[in-house]
């Protein structure tokens, strides 16, 4: 519980509501229907792939911009974070998206607020399909996540904040036929909490998820493993508190790496 007492602890908490806050009123706002006609799929696709690297490159290095229920789930399924951390960020990230779009709400016009912009299965779709492309979806993004995120990479290529917001603009133009292309618990939270409509919600929950868990067992265990013993994996989401190396053993008055190299 050592984190609770930690200033950055609650400084990245606040980050993540405050980036989902806007994540959603912006993303949201561009998908709402100003005019006749069908919506662009690109206007929707390109705003909410630059909201997100806006806010990467704003707080990335504050919380890591999960911004997403289903990315901080994979970040603890690779032992990543410790549990008390993945649940204050999913509660910041859900209080965060109902205040975005509730913001929204009261400064669009009640002509144009419609549904706002709520997450539907396309007519024709089933909620079997839609969960699979739920889950493809937030798999790729997520894998992309780990992968430009990863301290391990021996050079980055290019931006990690359009390399995040890039792979969310091509689920958003893929998935908008599908699902409305959902990607994000939050996101598809909110306006259903709004408009006190939940058919079909659970897909936007249990798609994204199990993308998300996937797309770390990949990423973690396959693709690029993180040599982590089990106890090493208990002691992140324990949130066991990191141990200073320059710390001094009882009874001694020597450092710890001193009595090591005298060993």
């Amino acid at each position: 519980m050592w984190e609770l007492q930690s200033a950055s602890f609650w400084r990245a908490i606040f980050a993540e509501f405050f980036a989902t806050l806007f994540y959603v009123f912006l993303g949201l706002g561009a998908s709402l229907h100003w005019g006749p006609g069908p919506l662009p799929v690109l206007q929707v696709a390109l705003a909410f792939g630059l909201a997100l690297a806006t806010l990467v490159q704003a707080v990335g290095h504050i919380s890591g911009a999960h911004v997403n229920p289903a990315v901080t789930f994979a970040f603890l399924v690779g032992s990543q974070m410790s549990l008390l951390r993945a649940f204050g960020y999913v509660a910041a990230q859900l209080l965060g998206a109902v205040v975005g779009a509730a913001m929204l709400y009261s400064v669009t016009p009640p002509a144009v607020r419609g549904n706002l912009a709520l997450n539907t299965l396309h007519p024709g779709v089933s909620v079997g399909q839609a969960t699979a492309v739920e889950i493809f979806l937030t798999l790729q993004f997520v894998l992309c996540i780990l992968a430009t995120y990863d301290e391990r990479r021996n050079g980055r290529l290019g931006s990690v904040a359009l390399a995040v917001g890039f792979s969310l603009t091509l689920g958003h133009l893929f998935g908008m036929y599908y699902t409305g292309a959902g990607m994000n618990p939050a996101r598809s939270f909110a306006p259903a909490i709004l408009t006190r409509n939940f058919t079909n919600h659970w897909v936007y929950w249990v798609g994204p998820i199990i993308g998300g868990g996937l797309g770390s067992l990949i990423y973690d265990f396959l693709l690029f493993p993180r040599l982590k013993s089990a106890s090493e994996r208990l002691s992140v989401l324990k949130g066991t508190r990191p141990r200073d190396p320059t710390a001094q053993p009882e009874g001694t008055g020597e450092p710890v790496e001193l009595k090591t190299q005298a060993l």
